[in-house]
């Protein structure tokens, strides 16, 4: 057993004194610090092993130090590690194409960015620009970034200390049949009048006013909320009747996460724009990016866009994309999410769900499912309250310390554990990992009335 301090270590002592932390109260931080990682392992300073059940930030979709994504960039930067974005390069453009070639229509332009949140920045600002109109309509239940627009867009609580926000946002209630805001007693039921209230919203609104409408297929870190059939294609019926242009927000369902290369294609519908990162490259480069239609990019064809970023299309971040898309498809890591979510992961929630009387629903697509925690089965009451903190926390806490104690790393969000691991996870690993969520699930348990 390893005898090192991890509290002691440089790197430890030069993060605290000197490293301010996102979302997080600096003083109450007490990190890990990670010296490396491979496929669905990462291990600290001193030795301690620990099973990625989180991919980090839902991101690490082909798995830590994959060599052949590691060998793209190291070969990248030896060739050519930087130029300005108004030069083409052969990186850039292959990922460009390999984007494209994925995407369903005739979204076949790519804008890249530096993550999702700029990403969707740009695609709210090409709406606008497209329609000439200025609001933008977007869920409740979503976060979209933590940049000035993109958190605007934001319909949780991380919205709240930024606001007042950018002018023209429209929050509007989504489908989520475990709680439905409609009283729906059926996904039927939660589709007509999910999109019933949509329409009136638009109405309301006024439909000249609104550019765009902006969703997550699949909500992520809210809830892994998947629509009701039906919902999505009626969602792109009604931008279609009012002129309204639909940006689908892929930055955590795609790139396999959901088991298709992005989630809206599990429902056949096609948006004006996808905004994707994360999963892209596993998030070894910092990259992200908006598909365009061409409807859409020939608005700008004699007509400039004013936007730009000094590293938009970035050689090395495009080389890793390019790599990692090749990944995707040499080692079937969509197909093969589709296959662990369908006969592993999914029964084995369901199986759980009757176990413990503190789960009230699991829900999910691929490698990307949620359990959702609550005292009480009939009232549905959650474990811990919407936005809770400190003490009211603790019944989710518990569960989350009691995984890391097993070498398991979960994330969690108000009252839901989410099972999001590395496409690459080994179904030994998932099962594993599955087994040790089991048995912290006890702890949760404890708290049911």
């Amino acid at each position: 057993m390893s005898t090192v301090n991890p509290r002691s270590t440089d790197a430890y002592l030069n993060d605290r004194a000197h490293v301010f932390h996102s979302w997080s109260a600096q003083g109450a931080l007490d990190p890990m610090v990670i010296a490396g990682g491979k496929g669905s392992w990462i291990w600290d300073e001193a030795g301690n092993r620990y099973l990625d059940f989180s991919s980090q930030l839902m991101n690490v979709n082909i798995g830590h130090q994959h060599p052949k994504l590691v060998a793209a960039i190291q070969e990248q930067a030896g060739q050519l590690a930087t130029i300005a974005p108004f030069h083409a390069n052969a990186a850039t453009s292959e990922a460009a194409r390999l984007i494209s070639d994925l995407a369903p229509g005739d979204l076949n332009m790519v804008f890249f960015t530096n993550g999702g949140a700029e990403a969707n920045e740009n695609a709210i600002r090409m709406a606008k620009l497209h329609t000439g109109r200025h609001k933008v309509m977007a869920m409740y239940r979503s976060y979209h970034g933590a940049t000035a627009g993109s958190i605007s867009l934001t319909g949780d609580p991380r919205r709240w200390p930024s606001e007042p926000a950018l002018p023209g946002v429209v929050h509007f209630w989504g489908p989520y049949p475990y709680r439905s805001a409609f009283n729906s007693t059926s996904d039927a039921e939660e589709t007509t009048r999910a999109l019933q209230h949509l329409a009136d919203t638009i109405m309301v609104e006024g439909p000249g006013t609104i550019a765009a409408i902006i969703l997550e297929p699949v909500v992520g870190t809210n809830g892994i909320l998947v629509p009701p059939p039906g919902y999505l294609a009626g969602v792109r019926e009604l931008c279609d009747e009012n002129g309204i242009l639909l940006i689908a927000d892929e930055v955590m369902a795609g790139f396999g996460r959901c088991g298709e290369w992005f989630s809206i294609n599990h429902w056949d519908v096609t948006p004006d724009f996808i905004c994707f990162a994360k999963g892209v490259n596993s998030g070894y480069v910092p990259l992200g990016g908006v598909i365009i239609s061409q409807r859409v990019a020939d608005t700008f064809k004699d007509r400039p866009y004013p936007g730009g970023l000094t590293y938009s299309g970035h050689p090395l971040a495009c080389a890793s994309a390019v790599a990692s898309i090749n990944i995707f498809k040499e080692e079937g890591l969509v197909e093969r999410s589709a296959r662990l979510g369908a006969e592993v992961v999914g029964p084995a929630l369901e199986d759980l769900k009757i176990k413990h009387p503190a789960i009230g629903d699991v829900r999910g697509l691929g490698l990307f499912w949620a359990i959702e925690l609550v005292r009480d089965r009939e009232t549905r009451e959650q474990l811990v309250p919407f936005n809770a903190s400190g003490p009211a926390a603790a019944p989710v806490a518990e569960v989350v310390g009691a995984c890391k104690k097993q070498g398991l790393l979960v994330f969690a969000h108000f009252n839901r554990i989410h099972i999001v691991p590395p496409l690459v996870t080994s179904e030994e690993d998932l099962r594993t990992g599955l087994a040790i969520v089991d048995d912290a699930l006890h702890r949760a348990d404890a708290h049911v009335r």
